[in-house]
């Protein structure tokens, strides 16, 4: 299984990007998704998530202004980010539970994708 995430760049604060994701591989179905990030010099967070019923999660950082979704059929999960700042600043990685064709349970993650917000 692979994570392949595009979509991330140079912005201006106030901006916005909107990340994308892909699993592909022997995929049976995916339970949670989401997108973490990591700061120079900061442990990865989490951002956002979404499970497979549509139900999400966010940071309290970005309510309001990012907004996660996915596409089961498609195994995609996108990151609409608005009104972007400054301390968006980070390399955003996207995360998966995959279920195999085993019907084992793992984790997988994209390689993560820059997103710089510049003042």
């Amino acid at each position: 299984v692979q994570l392949q995430a595009s979509g991330g760049g140079l912005v201006q604060a106030g901006g916005s990007l909107r990340l994308s994701c892909v699993a592909s591989g022997s995929i049976f179905g995916i339970n949670n998704m989401g997108w973490y990030r990591q700061a120079p010099g900061k442990q990865r967070e989490l951002v956002a998530s979404i499970t497979s019923g549509g139900s999400t999660n966010y940071a309290d950082s970005v309510k309001s202004r990012f907004t996660i979704s996915r596409d089961n059929a498609k195994n995609t999960v996108d990151l609409q980010m608005n009104s972007l700042k400054p301390e968006d600043t980070a390399v955003y990685y996207c995360r998966a539970v995959v279920v195999g064709v085993t019907r084992y349970e793992f984790t997988y993650w994209g390689r993560g994708t820059l997103v710089t917000v510049s003042s």
